[in-house]
C-alpha cells in the first residue's frame, strides 16, 4: 500500500528517512574506527571551538545535552577527550587527548571520502539549494 501523497511528499517524514539513511552510511564508514558520525562530530567540535563549555558545543552540532553527555562519555573511556575545569567558575570544558587528535587526524579524509561518495550524481547547484533550504527549515522561529 503505498502512502497518500501528502504523506510520500511531507518534508518532516523525508528529512527524518534522509537523515537515518546517511547516519547509517556514515556510521558504517567509521565503524572501523570504533566511532560512529555523532562521536566524530564531537571530536571535531572539541578541536574547532577549543575553550568552548560542553553545553555550547552541544549546540555547535546539534545535538541535545543528553546525547553529548552520552558520547563524550564514551569517547573518555576510548581515551580520546576529556574534561577540563574552566579556569573561572563551574563550566566543564572538552579538550581532545593526543589519542583523540592522531584519531580526528585519520578520521577527517575517510569523512572527506563519504562526502564525495555521498555526492556523487548530486551536482554542486542541486547540493548548494539542498543545504539553503534545510538550513532555512532548521531555523527556529
Amino acid at each position: 500500500m503505498q502512502l497518500p501523497d501528502d504523506l510520500s511528499k511531507c518534508l518532516v517524514l523525508n528529512t527524518i528517512a534522509t537523515a537515518r539513511t546517511l547516519l547509517r552510511r556514515y556510521d558504517a564508514q567509521l565503524k572501523p574506527f570504533g566511532v560512529t558520525v555523532q562521536q566524530f562530530s564531537l571530536l571535531a567540535a572539541i578541536r574547532f571551538h577549543p575553550g568552548e563549555p560542553v553545553a555550547s558545543l552541544a549546540q555547535q552540532i546539534f545535538l541535545d545535552r543528553t546525547s553529548l553527555t552520552r558520547n563524550l562519555d564514551l569517547l573518555e573511556r576510548k581515551g580520546l577527550a576529556r574534561r577540563v575545569s574552566a579556569a573561572t567558575g563551574n563550566a566543564r570544558l572538552c579538550e581532545l587527548t593526543e589519542q583523540g587528535d592522531m584519531m580526528l587526524d585519520r578520521l577527517m579524509p575517510e569523512w572527506q571520502q563519504s562526502k564525495s561518495d555521498l555526492m556523487e550524481g548530486v551536482s554542486s547547484q542541486d547540493a548548494e539549494i539542498y543545504l539553503c533550504v534545510v538550513k532555512h527549515l532548521a531555523t527556529e522561529p
